[in-house]
């Protein structure tokens, strides 16, 4: 019996769905995931967090160390598979998160709660940045996806999914930036006070 429901992650998903493809030590794992551009949705920029999630399903005994292979050459690796119980959590996770939106909390919608912290015209510099940085990476996604192997959609759908996303927050963006420059959206700290006073 494995214990209580595991607390889920994308990066416990990804690795749990690469071990359901094969057996691997995590140096593997991780090269994998940024081989497939799967580091756009799970974060392995630090090692240690790969290592870290793999020994927390260890520990969920949702994989198994199936052997300890030793190298002259290489340091010792673990080699790990999935179990029964991390194959039902996988199809589990993998159901709940498509299926039901998640509370997240990222850093964009934060600094827009903030933003009159600062100048209109700082708004506007920073807005005019993220959209050219927006419309620097979906073009370089459009063509990597191009570029691709062809493989069917089925293997593309979060791909396809990231630059939607991407399309309508650089509209959204331009739209305000639209309406910063017009004079449309405007603030000073006088004004700022004066809707606080009203609010109080």
């Amino acid at each position: 019996m494995v214990r209580s429901i595991h607390r889920r992650s994308v990066l416990a998903l990804v690795l749990l769905s690469l071990l359901a493809e094969e057996p691997m030590h995590p140096y593997r794992m991780r090269e994998m995931i940024k081989e497939r551009g799967k580091d756009r949705i799970a974060n392995v920029a630090q090692r240690n967090s790969v290592y870290q999630t793999i020994d927390r399903l260890l520990r969920a005994e949702l994989i198994a160390v199936r052997e300890t292979a030793r190298d002259e050459r290489r340091p010792e690796r673990t080699v790990y598979e999935i179990t029964d119980a991390g194959r039902d959590a996988l199809r589990t996770w993998t159901a709940e998160m498509l299926a039901s939106p998640a509370r997240e909390f990222p850093e964009f919608p934060a600094a827009l709660a903030t933003l009159m912290v600062l100048t209109p015209e700082d708004v506007t510099a920073g807005l005019a940045k993220r959209a050219a940085d927006l419309a620097t990476s979906l073009a370089a996604d459009r063509e990597a996806l191009r570029a691709a192997p062809e493989l069917p959609r089925l293997f593309l759908l979060d791909e396809e999914y990231s630059i939607a996303v991407r399309e309508a927050e650089l509209k959204w963006v331009e739209g305000v930036l639209a309406a910063l420059r017009s004079g449309e959206l405007t603030w000073s700290e006088e004004w700022i006070r004066a809707v606080a006073e009203k609010l109080a």
